[in-house]
């Protein structure tokens, strides 16, 4: 096991996340029917707080998907990570499955969503799980607890980094309420890549530092399929470590040279997700983003910079999609980014 990992912005994700405004006009999410064996539909999966949307984008490949919920539900009556940042941005995760098993990449906010999943996959005839993170942030692990009986697999840094703030974040204290509690931390851990099957769908594991140090992105060689977890995000992608944005583009780039076909976020747009995915030019936009947030940094009236100043080019293209509650991430972005090379050469991109 690595040491544990510095992570010096753990301690601005509160202020970060607490930032986003209100101002959505998100979308319902549609309700789902559990599939039978045979491909047909049952009755109404289990109705958790949030319903879910459920896509098949394969035959061993299921997209769900939660957020922009313009009903008003909410998990808390006052501001909290989930309901004001995650759930306001819209977040999915995704199963690999075959015959009874069943691997979950990353399982939600909450366990009352994880629960709904599962639930829904033992409806399937699955009765095997593994769970997968994509990374260390409470966003993608909040629904732990639903999976008690599963090996759960990370990076050697996911690991570390959780253990570390275990007790903050069971406390309710690492990103704000609510906790999450238990926090189970992975049982299985790697390095820099692990390759596991299901049933006899390869999947290969690679950690990569796009987004944070930790990331784990999953490869499906025989589909051509990239799911990314937070790597890639759609707007426009989150930045909570400014010090490795230089790394996180040498990372695209080499990330852009696999054999992809289909990439599919964790946070992106539900609606490019279920009917086809994003291609590399994903890769490109947000190659695109950072370097301009980096090589712009020093400019006068850098924080007056919008959104389309950035990305416009990319939205023009097709290649990202607006969704207006990202313009307050994009100022947060450009505070972070500012805060960390005012007083330091910019780095070659």
């Amino acid at each position: 096991m690595s040491t544990i990992p510095s992570f010096p912005t753990h301690s601005l994700l509160p202020v970060l996340l607490g930032a986003l405004a209100l101002s959505c006009k998100p979308q319902p999410a549609q309700d789902a029917k559990a599939p039978t064996a045979n491909g047909g539909e049952e009755s109404a999966a289990p109705a958790p707080m949030h319903p879910l949307t459920v896509k098949a984008l394969n035959d061993h490949l299921l997209y769900f998907y939660d957020g922009r919920d313009s009903t008003g539900k909410r998990f808390m009556t006052e501001w909290n990570w989930k309901d004001d940042a995650a759930m306001k941005l819209g977040i999915g995760t995704y199963v690999i499955h075959q015959g009874g098993r069943a691997l979950v990449y990353d399982t939600f906010t909450a366990t009352e969503q994880a629960q709904w999943v599962r639930e829904y996959l033992e409806k399937m005839g699955i009765k095997r799980f593994t769970v997968v993170y994509s990374h260390w942030h409470l966003d993608h692990i909040g629904g732990n607890a639903a999976y008690p009986d599963a090996d759960v697999i990370s990076t050697a840094f996911t690991r570390d980094s959780l253990a570390a703030e275990k007790s903050a974040i069971e406390a309710g204290t690492a990103w704000g309420p609510p906790p999450i509690k238990p926090l189970i931390l992975p049982t299985i851990t790697f390095e820099d890549r692990l390759d596991v099957y299901v049933g006899d769908i390869k999947v290969e594991m690679h950690r990569i530092n796009i987004h944070s140090k930790d990331t784990n992105v999953l490869y499906l060689s025989a589909d051509k399929i990239l799911l990314c977890g937070d790597a890639l995000e759609d707007f426009l992608t989150y930045m909570v470590e400014p010090g490795g944005l230089p790394e996180h583009v040498k990372n695209l780039r080499i990330m852009r040279g696999w054999d992809v076909a289909t990439i599919y976020p964790n946070h992106g747009d539900p609606n490019v997700i279920m009917n086809g995915g994003y291609t590399k030019t994903f890769i490109d936009a947000t190659i695109d983003y950072i370097t301009k947030m980096v090589t712009r940094s020093h400019d006068k009236n850098y924080l007056d910079g919008t959104m389309e100043d950035y990305i416009g080019a990319s939205l023009t293209k097709g290649w990202v999609h607006l969704f207006e509650p990202y313009r307050d991430v994009h100022k947060q972005n450009l505070k972070l980014v500012q805060d960390y090379y005012k007083d330091k050469p910019l780095p070659k991109m």
